[in-house]
């Protein structure tokens, strides 16, 4: 059985590393873009991507702006796509699930938690 792939988007180096870890011991592969735009020209191609991280706070282009865009590309609208914020305010999940999230994890990262999310994908 192939390794599920996660595609991590953080402006922050220190975050993709801690994800990658986490991950990579759990038998995912992982991929990552330090922002939202790169994000997007490889989802374009055929990379495989079993499921997307993206930071919500990032400069240039943040995950608001960005789950659109990436839910509007044909070959992804079904790829499953989960904000991760450090903003754990009251409000903000709804804000996310309004752009389009399949769901949100805020940070630091329960890792239980972000299992439960990647379960079924």
């Amino acid at each position: 059985m192939d390794k599920k792939q996660v595609l991590i988007i953080d402006d922050d180096a220190r975050n993709i590393f801690a994800l990658k870890a986490t991950l990579r011991a759990k038998s995912f592969d992982c991929i990552s873009c330090s922002g939202a735009p790169e994000a997007l020209e490889l989802l374009k191609t055929e990379e495989k991507v079993d499921a997307i991280l993206i930071d919500m706070m990032m400069p240039e282009m943040d995950g608001y702006e960005a789950i659109p865009l990436i839910k509007g590309l044909e070959n992804r609208k079904d790829t499953p796509v989960y904000a991760v914020t450090a903003q754990a305010m009251v409000g903000d999940k709804e804000k996310c699930l309004a752009a389009g999230a399949d769901d949100y994890i805020s940070k630091p990262i329960d890792v239980e938690k972000l299992l439960n999310l990647l379960k079924d994908i």
